[in-house]
């Protein structure tokens, strides 16, 4: 197709969102209103699955083995462009990371492309992910075969700017609980082991460990339990800890040294400490730059300008968006919903994912998706692209 028409296809596109736009709007203030947790979403999951299914698209409800998971298919043939809803919500705060928006622009880009994958012999797959916020629903996902045959991943977060990539961590989610022997404080302290001191000695350890760390690396824990009464010496404590570095092979370094410095305060105390990992461990996100060219360039068609994130404007944290993109060549770039000052995982950005600037980010969100899209579709020498780019980092990672 000559760059005229393509350059009508998208504005074909850009129609059905318009068409679309109370609908899609719905959408995203529904999921926003009734907010679940990871693995609960099944408001949001029967409310995208039912727009799906009207649109005529072929839905699979309850998909890959997760209850609030689902994919649905329009096309057949050809070049095969997976867009991502995401629509768990975080605890106390409800959509402050705005996936009300990422569902509902995900939801509009899919029921673009639907329109003419079969007339192009393409194929788009909405894939519904539970579970972002530590629950991991792509990394199971991805086990479970969801991305094979899948050309490209494509999906837009919500932010305080319009930016190119989100600067991503892996991540291990951990819990350490420590083991002592009770005994009255005052009668027989001798008598007792207290896993609390054994608690707060490990987390001195990390502590110590922080400064011996890259610039690039985190490490951030809570003590979840430490006891009954202050009379009582307390035989049992537990820490959660979150662990992040750039790369996977960064993690499984850093993990370790976490978990020595845990298990010192045990040795330290005559406890015991037993360490399980939480959730799943997600990736590092690998943005594909090819794809992401493309984004750009149909975010400008628009008036949005991405910007590359620096050290004050980067939103940096860990997405289950990693382990997809170690599956396929994808793409997570940030679409401002909010002013700049406001940062996402805030009561505040909250407020904004279901105000105009947030309905901004739903509507230019899917017409951006729906036109990169058409690109991947379309245009071999971008897929090649893409798909080489996506072997060399796999080659490397």
């Amino acid at each position: 197709m000559s760059g005229s028409g393509t350059s009508d296809l998208k504005k074909r596109l850009h129609g059905v969102v318009d068409e679309r736009t109370e609908q899609l709007l719905g959408v995203s203030h529904d999921i926003w209103a009734n907010p679940e947790l990871c693995f609960e979403e099944h408001h949001a999951h029967d409310v995208l699955v039912e727009v799906l299914d009207g649109a005529g698209l072929a839905v699979e409800a309850h998909a890959f083995g997760l209850d609030t998971a689902f994919v649905a298919t329009a096309g057949t043939d050809g070049p095969t462009v997976g867009v991502i809803c995401e629509y768990d919500a975080l605890p106390g705060l409800g959509h402050a990371c705005g996936h009300n928006i990422i569902a509902a622009s995900g939801l509009g880009a899919g029921l673009a492309a639907a329109t003419v994958a079969d007339e192009l012999g393409c194929t788009v797959k909405v894939f519904g992910t539970p579970a972002e916020e530590g629950g991991g629903g792509k990394v199971f996902m991805v086990e479970r075969g969801a991305f094979e045959g899948v050309d490209a991943a494509l999906m837009v977060h919500p932010s305080g700017r319009d930016l190119t990539t989100m600067s991503t961590l892996a991540i291990d989610q951990l819990r350490a609980t420590y083991t002592g022997a009770e005994a009255h404080a005052a009668a027989a302290p001798h008598v007792g082991r207290n896993a609390l001191d054994a608690a707060v000695l490990g987390y001195m350890g990390v502590a110590a460990l922080r400064q011996h760390m890259t610039d690039s690396e985190r490490v951030h824990g809570v003590i979840t339990h430490g006891g009954e009464k202050p009379n009582i010496v307390p035989a049992r404590a537990e820490t959660e800890w979150y662990v992040r570095s750039p790369t996977l092979g960064g993690l499984d370094e850093l993990c370790a040294r976490v978990q020595a410095a845990l298990r010192s305060g045990a040795t330290a105390t005559g406890c015991t400490c037993s360490i399980e990992a939480q959730g799943r461990r997600y990736a590092d996100m690998i943005d594909n730059r090819a794809l992401l060219a493309a984004f750009v360039s149909n975010a400008r068609q628009l008036g949005r300008e991405m910007k590359e994130p620096t050290a004050r404007t980067r939103v940096q944290g860990s997405t289950d968006m990693g382990d997809v993109s170690y599956a396929v060549p994808s793409i997570h770039p940030m679409i401002a919903a909010a002013p700049h000052d406001v940062s996402i995982h805030t009561e505040r950005f909250a407020g904004y994912a279901a105000s105009p600037s947030g309905d901004a980010a739903v509507i230019d969100g899917a017409k951006i998706l729906a036109s990169t899209l058409v690109d991947v579709w379309l245009d071999d020498a971008l897929r090649s692209d893409a798909a080489d780019e996506f072997d060399a980092a796999s080659d490397s990672a």
